[in-house]
């Protein structure tokens, strides 16, 4: 099992899909990753050799922000928004959702499950 960027990579899947595991590679980022270590794409994880998965590793540490580096940015920048207090930095500390998408009826997965209100009566039970 080939180990990137401290992450297992998954057995038996095709490599442009397995490297999609390691946090901040994506579809294309993996195809440009794969291109230019001259590795074909369809190969599987498991038929790495050393060299190969060096290869890979050695790219990703000299041109991609990866895992833990982004992980601490993406942190870093939300931090940043809620000591600034500017109206993102306020959504964030609120866990609501930042770019103005609707919240009277959706946004459940930023605000949780819903929770009913007791004792709030319908219009007609109080005439």
């Amino acid at each position: 099992m080939a180990r990137i960027a401290g992450v297992d990579l998954p057995r038996n899947k095709r490599m442009e899909v397995a490297l999609t595991y390691i946090y901040g590679v994506g579809r294309p980022k993996a195809k440009k990753i794969l291109i230019e270590a001259q590795i074909d794409p369809n190969r599987k994880s498991d038929a790495l050799t050393e060299a190969e998965v060096a290869k890979i590793r050695e790219i990703l540490d000299r041109e991609h922000k990866v895992e833990g580096d982004l992980r601490r940015d993406v942190s870093l920048n939300i931090k940043r928004l809620v000591d600034l207090g500017c109206y993102r930095g306020s959504r964030h500390r609120k866990s609501l959702p930042v770019r103005g998408q609707r919240t009277h009826s959706n946004a459940r997965t930023r605000k949780g499950p819903a929770v009913a209100i007791a004792g709030k009566k319908s219009v007609k039970a109080m005439k």
